[in-house]
């Protein structure tokens, strides 16, 4: 099923590098702002454990043993307090962002293209994952994940370097070795051969890692809004299609995404993994609210218990 291939011709697909490096700081504010949203509606991501850097405080409760009790703080009034000290074994989270030709496709220029979007959703989720203590990678570029806000610019400066087919022409990663109990969030629109997929999924949680799937799409390609004659051009070298009366084909064409969809949730499914479809033209916090919730879950239980 060539569904990649339905792109309506004589629309820009692509960006100049140039200009991407010189939106890097609005991207990175731009997902500064979406994961500010998100902040609020959530709860952090410290927990509690024998690492050494402070958390708090809280009252002395039945079971506490008496070696946690912090005196001093104790001293200062008539309650009796437990230091608890942050858990530090930080979790790694990589991220991948599908780089081909056609995550360049954008069917309105008043809305976000496909690529513009994912890199959003991505900086904005390394953004939490970084606030609650998390080491966060590049999957295909980083060595290693690491922490702190240089983490960020770092991903920010990668992601808007090139122009999309340029920086990974690939639609989708080749499975290499992920740390023990790692996460893996594919941001994509994943319109491979669904067998394909699986075996990339597969071959993932194979060797332990967990992972999320976010496909986003334009609403041009689960709609099918085009009237008429039209011409279609694919963005990977499927060629050109002109067929006489498209709106024939929507009903068939629609329920072919469905279908893929549906195949995407069972993949993942199938795998202990997550799935967040997302659409261009819909706001990112709600994407980012879910796929944060869902990962979160994965952090605090990594071995899937």
């Amino acid at each position: 099923m060539a569904i990649a291939a339905a792109h309506n011709t004589g629309r820009n697909t692509g960006h100049r590098a140039e200009q991407l490096a010189a939106g890097m700081p609005t991207l990175l504010v731009a997902a500064e702002r979406v994961a500010a949203t998100i902040v609020q509606g959530v709860h952090g991501r410290r927990r509690v454990g024998s690492g050494e850097t402070f958390w708090q405080y809280r009252r002395y409760q039945s079971g506490d043993s008496a070696g946690s009790i912090d005196w001093r703080q104790s001293g200062k009034s008539q309650k009796t307090f437990v230091r608890e000290n942050e858990w530090e074994a930080a979790q790694s989270v990589w991220l991948w962002r599908d780089g081909s030709p056609s995550m360049g496709y954008q069917s309105n220029a008043a809305m976000e293209g496909k690529q513009d979007r994912a890199n959003v959703l991505l900086l904005a989720l390394a953004s939490l994952l970084l606030r609650g203590g998390e080491h966060v990678g590049l999957y295909g570029r980083d060595g290693t994940a690491t922490g702190g806000r240089a983490t960020l610019n770092r991903l920010g400066a990668h992601l808007t370097s090139l122009a999309p087919g340029q920086n990974n022409a690939a639609d989708l990663p080749e499975p290499g070795r992920l740390p023990r109990f790692a996460q893996l969030v594919m941001f994509g629109d994943f319109l491979s051969p669904l067998e394909q997929i699986e075996k990339v999924v597969k071959r993932f949680a194979d060797q332990g890692a967990r992972g999320h799937l976010v496909q986003i799409l334009d609403p041009a390609e689960e709609d099918l809004p085009f009237q008429g004659r039209t011409e279609f051009e694919g963005l990977e070298g499927e060629g050109r299609l002109t067929i006489g009366r498209v709106e024939s084909l929507r009903d068939d064409y629609m329920r072919r995404m469905v279908d893929r969809r549906a195949g995407l949730l069972e993949i993942a499914r199938e795998s202990g993994w997550g799935f967040t479809p997302h659409r261009t033209d819909r706001p990112p916090q709600a994407a980012l609210l879910a796929l944060y919730n869902a990962l979160s879950g994965m952090l605090d239980h990594p071995s899937g218990l």
